[in-house]
């Protein structure tokens, strides 16, 4: 009997799951076809999470949702975000089972009914997206507002995307919170966070499965590790978002700390909700993953201050380069034009009004042969005294093939483009509002070492919010980040979300059906 390992014919059969089809013919196999280039396929389902915007007396929050239009996967499909309800014992114990309560005439217990209503009820979208092209958005002023748990299918899932704004109008935190929602995953790295007095930093953490998984959570400060006893072993129930305040994690109150994330048994969301005295809040985003280069992009050209916050997870110490990729050239800022990370320790440094008056964006180069993976990001400050705002900017992916960012006004988005290392051309489409609007497309060519800053052109007719895609159409990578600035009070407020790939497609292998090999 001819056979083939039990391994290969699974892992094809997940293929067949995700693309419609599968190949059985076993390697070395005669008769066997010889192997094809990958094919760039795009992906049949999607997954993004978006945190409780709660806890703000007198906020607005807005829910933008889009899917980039262009080819998509499958069928027609939908996108829902809905709101994260917690699995119960009852839940539990009720899993795959059928309800036995049936009356004489088959309709079923009236309780039952009613207690099924009121979940349809609970569970019911609080924003649906049925068409590609074209943003949905939703408002809440709810103190309470839960996290949202996101599902895209079919041609709606390549590049679905999801933002949550909010507006917080009065406090000593008030300002302009903003955040992409982000798909689960089971590592993150947050440079730039805080326990110290003058600070409110929660992280929120959401899981979107049914079963419960754990969590642990390590701090680090500018001497390393933070001693703590409640980091380790956080339970997360199904369905669910935990929101922790970092400074009751542990004892020390330290200014620059880095938290890193990790779960046992799932994945989940992660994001910091950020709020300090007397300068502003926002939503601080999870660092791309550990590199020995970073690009952080979308410094707004009128900063009054950008501190870098770093931080080298390994067991080496790490020395990098600091440049500021400018409107005409790169250049180092004077006094900082190095920094040294020690190992486990957080880093960081003041670059100042480092733009000039000009846009701007951070790369982190490896000084010398080595390249020591470093995590990082920006804290940005806006206007001074009480007029000042922050917001934050995380170390991020390239654009890549595309990348879009939902929530975008008539007044008040800037985009930001950058190219570290060799020209690059850039096509941004603006789509059409969420309530009408058509389209727009314009191309841009980015210089190397240098932030090109633009105006995206609103689209024609605008009504409502609309969506921004960036595509890399040739030469080198291109970074992106969209500012966002709503006036209130004489207060810019203002919040910076970073455009990183959006994985809408995938590699799957060309292979050919032969079922031959199975047979005896």
């Amino acid at each position: 009997m001819k056979s083939t390992p039990l391994s290969l014919i699974a892992g094809t059969v997940a293929l067949a799951a995700v693309t419609g089809f599968a190949a059985l013919t076993a390697p070395g196999e005669a008769g066997a076809p010889e192997a094809k280039a990958a094919a760039r396929l795009p992906v049949e389902r999607t997954s993004l999470l978006c945190p409780s915007p709660g806890g703000v007396e007198l906020a607005e929050t807005t829910y933008t949702s889009v899917t980039p239009a262009g080819e998509g996967g499958g069928e027609a499909g939908t996108a829902e975000l809905s709101p994260a309800v917690p699995v119960t014992d009852d839940d539990a114990k009720d899993d795959g089972k059928k309800s036995d309560k049936e009356d004489k005439d088959g309709k079923g217990d009236k309780s039952d009914k009613a207690d099924a209503k009121k979940d349809a009820k609970k569970e019911k979208p609080v924003v649906t997206l049925k068409e590609s092209g074209k943003p949905v958005t939703a408002e809440t002023s709810d103190e309470d507002a839960p996290a949202l748990i996101g599902t895209a299918t079919g041609r709606l899932a390549p590049g679905w995307a999801a933002q949550q704004t909010t507006v917080s109008p009065a406090g000593s935190a008030r300002g302009l919170l903003g955040l992409s929602c982000g798909a689960p995953d089971t590592d993150f790295w947050f440079p730039g966070a805080s326990t110290g007095k003058t600070r409110q930093d929660y992280i929120h953490l959401t899981n979107p499965d049914d079963s419960a998984l754990v969590a642990d959570i390590e701090l680090y400060g500018p001497e390393g590790p933070l001693a703590s006893d409640i980091g380790d072993g956080i339970t997360v129930p199904g369905r669910s978002s935990v929101p922790l305040l970092l400074s009751t994690l542990t004892t020390d109150a330290v200014e620059d700390v880095t938290v890193h994330v990790t779960t046992r048994g799932g994945r989940i969301g992660a994001a910091i909700k950020v709020a300090e005295d007397e300068a502003g809040t926002d939503w601080l985003a999870a660092s791309t993953d550990p590199s020995g280069s970073l690009v952080l992009p979308g410094i707004p050209a009128d900063a009054t201050s950008v501190q870098l916050v770093a931080f080298a997870p390994g067991e080496d110490d790490a020395d990098v380069k600091v440049q500021l990729l400018g409107k005409n050239a790169p250049f180092s800022p004077a006094g900082n034009d190095t920094l040294h990370i020690k190992s486990q320790m957080t880093a960081s440094v003041d670059l100042k009004e480092v733009t000039g008056g000009e846009p701007g964006s951070v790369r982190l180069t490896p000084v010398g042969s080595g390249a020591t993976p470093i995590v990082a990001a920006l804290r940005v400050v806006r206007g001074s005294g009480d007029k000042q705002e922050i917001a934050y900017i995380p170390a991020t992916e390239p654009v890549g093939g595309r990348a879009t960012v939902a929530d975008n006004r008539a007044k008040g988005s800037v985009l930001s483009l950058t190219a570290p290392a060799a020209d690059a051309k850039v096509k941004v489409t603006t789509s059409a509002g969420s309530e009408g609007g058509e389209q727009a497309v314009k191309t841009y060519t980015v210089k190397a070492g240098t932030t090109l800053e633009v105006t995206p052109e609103v689209p024609s007719g605008l009504k409502g919010a609309y969506a921004l895609t960036v595509e890399t159409e040739s030469g080198g990578p291109v970074h992106a980040a969209r500012t966002l600035t709503v006036t209130e009070g004489g207060i810019k407020m203002f919040t910076v979300q970073t455009l990183p790939d959006d994985g809408g497609t995938v590699d799957v292998p060309r292979v050919t059906q032969d079922l031959s090999v199975l047979e005896d």
